[in-house]
């Protein structure tokens, strides 16, 4: 990739070099590029920030791309409403292309700016796109950033590539300039590894800020599965501190809403719970802090 750091590459291209040697220098590359993402964590904290602050006003997360960029894009995007119960609705994956569904992804279409153009115009007031292209001079990602800008939206551009010009266009900018490809030109392996570190930072980090992680738990999953309904059942053990069949007792009234469930099994009424949650912006911690009494009630 161009203006890619030439350290780290092996002292032989990695097809000539024995089976478990090559393997050592992918693994090498994935952890240098795992590294790098260390320095950019005072950015990356600020896009969780801005993240937070706009689905927490209800607005919407764009993610924008194409090719290898678009995939780590596409997977952290998918993980928001099932880990962190944010409305399906307030997550758009804007890939260059579409999303591949058959294995099959032209790399023409990341030269379509027009295509990026708009896809952009789908952005609202309030809305936010983290961008990500390892050059940072994909069209289609530069196109979807100047037409973002030309509207006000606030951009998260992620690239490998210091001084790139999707970093100059972006109000956070996270460059993460990992050092040149085993395989060159596959952006998958260290960029697509520092990228897809960075964007899962951003999502756990933002889930956290608007209270959907509570000691380490994840309080606001969606549990539309056995396995999920198990987990939350844990959680609300844990969370609560009772045992198991009260656990589910509490999902039940609460219609498998995690959070209510804690705060019912916690001995707060049904009814209190959720106005407790709604006050707080569904800050799990402020609720059990308040204690159970009915706040629903006039204080005389």
């Amino acid at each position: 990739m161009q203006g890619q750091k030439k350290q780290h590459a092996p002292a032989a291209p990695v097809d000539v070099l024995p089976g478990p040697v090559a393997l050592s220098v992918m693994l090498s590359s994935h952890i240098s590029a795992a590294q790098i993402v260390a320095s950019a964590l005072p950015q990356i904290h600020q896009a969780a920030e801005t993240v937070a602050t706009a689905l927490s006003a209800g607005h919407t997360l764009f993610f924008a791309g194409a090719g290898s960029s678009a995939l780590m894009a596409l997977a952290d995007a998918c993980e928001w409403p099932g880990t962190f119960g944010i409305d399906p609705d307030q997550i758009r994956v804007c890939m260059a292309g579409g999303v591949p569904v058959e294995g099959a992804m032209p790399g023409l279409t990341e030269d379509d700016a027009a295509a990026a153009t708009q896809a952009a115009k789908q952005m609202a007031d309030g809305d936010v796109a983290i961008i990500v292209s390892a050059s940072g001079t994909t069209p289609y990602a530069l196109a979807f950033a100047e037409a973002a800008k030309d509207t006000g939206q606030q951009i998260i551009g992620i690239a490998n590539v210091a001084d790139s010009a999707l970093l100059t266009l972006a109000n956070t900018t996270i460059c993460l300039p990992t050092a040149a490809e085993v395989v060159e030109g596959s952006t998958r392996l260290g960029a697509g590894t520092a990228q897809k570190i960075a964007l899962n930072m951003i999502s756990t980090q933002a889930g956290i800020l608007m209270g959907h992680v509570f000691d380490g738990m994840m309080v606001n999953l969606t549990p539309d599965n056995a396995k999920l309904r198990k987990r939350a059942a844990a959680i609300v053990q844990s969370a609560a501190r009772v045992p198991e069949e009260k656990a589910n007792e509490a999902l039940e009234q609460a219609d498998h809403d995690t959070k209510l469930a804690i705060l019912i099994a916690a001995g707060h009424a049904p009814d209190t719970a959720r106005q407790q949650l709604a006050q707080t912006g569904g800050r799990l911690r402020t609720c059990l802090a308040r204690g159970t009494q009915d706040t629903t009630k006039t204080k005389t």
